[in-house]
């Protein structure tokens, strides 16, 4: 009988794989996406410092508000939208996209298309 790997340990084996090649500088930090079921969260971190510049999340009290379900692609929108402009804020202007493991679609597309619309180049 053929047992099917659990998602999430396939994920993150995938994203362990994918950061040995992506990494954020101070130039040009990495935008790491995390995902549950009924949140998402999304980070700018840099690495060379092990320091995290600018979070959201659809937890946050301003995104939670204006949606009725934070699993949602329009809350990783809105999530998006969040980071990016924090990120302007904070001098920010170009950044790494990491998925985490992630496939590039639905919610994780929708966050970056958010970002790219705050502004965030990558």
């Amino acid at each position: 009988m053929i047992k099917k790997e659990a998602k999430n340990k396939v994920r993150r084996r995938k994203h362990a794989r994918v950061r040995k090649h992506i990494i954020g500088t101070a130039e040009k930090p990495r935008l790491c996406v995390f995902r549950s079921n009924s949140q998402i969260y999304a980070q700018i971190i840099d690495d060379s410092k092990g320091a995290t510049l600018v979070s959201a999340s659809s937890l946050e009290k301003t995104i939670k508000s204006d949606l009725e379900h934070g699993g949602n692609i329009a809350a990783a929108k809105a999530v998006g939208k969040s980071v990016g402009e924090k990120a302007l804020a904070e001098g920010i202007k170009e950044v790494v996209f990491d998925r985490a493991g992630y496939i590039y679609t639905g919610r994780v597309a929708a966050l970056a298309d958010g970002a790219r619309e705050a502004g965030l180049k990558f």
